[in-house]
């Protein structure tokens, strides 16, 4: 008797942590999609604006009326890379203790914030920043300010923000996305 292999069913994290050229350029570099380490599909876009702000462009996020965040959408395989993993990495990859602001870029879609889409990732989401809190930032007598809310609608960036910086190698990125530790 033959058993059928089930192919795992990928997930979605979303994250938001400064300019999101930076988030999608480190998240790609760990994880090339190419490669087939886990990431199977990225975006970066705008989320986590007002109900009323409907479709926003890049323009309307910078304005900051919107409230929008600009963030990653990832795509991934749970079977090669968990959403545990994703979430430590977020914070090893960007200053979660700045409040609407990574380096140089200040402004509410700079902000840092975990989007979540399910409960289960609402509650490893929880416990894997109190570990991280504990481990990384607590010594050092800093509090992580990370927002951690349901997604909710999410907009596409405009095509020329995807990949940007593997298309412009030489592009702005924040001083902040590196890795941390």
């Amino acid at each position: 008797m033959t058993t059928a292999t089930s192919v795992p069913k990928s997930q979605v994290a979303i994250f938001a942590a400064g300019c999101f050229w930076g988030v999608e350029h480190i998240f790609l570099k760990q994880w090339p999609i190419k490669e087939n380490k886990g990431i199977l599909k990225s975006a970066v876009g705008y989320t986590g604006g007002r109900a009323d702000s409907n479709n926003p462009t890049y323009r309307d996020v910078c304005s900051g009326n919107t409230n929008h965040a600009e963030a990653l959408r990832i795509e991934f395989d749970p079977s090669k890379v968990t959403y545990d993993e994703l979430v430590e990495y977020f914070y090893c990859t960007h200053d979660p203790t700045t409040l609407n602001s990574q380096g140089l870029d200040h402004g509410t879609q700079y902000r840092s914030a975990i989007f979540f889409n399910t409960t289960e990732q609402e509650s490893i989401a929880r416990r894997v920043t109190q570990e991280v809190q504990e481990k990384h930032f607590s010594p050092k007598g800093q509090q992580i300010v990370t927002v951690i809310e349901e997604a909710g609608l999410w907009y596409d960036a405009e095509d020329y923000h995807q990949e940007y910086l593997f298309k412009n190698p030489s592009g702005y990125q924040c001083a902040t996305h590196r890795l941390h530790w």
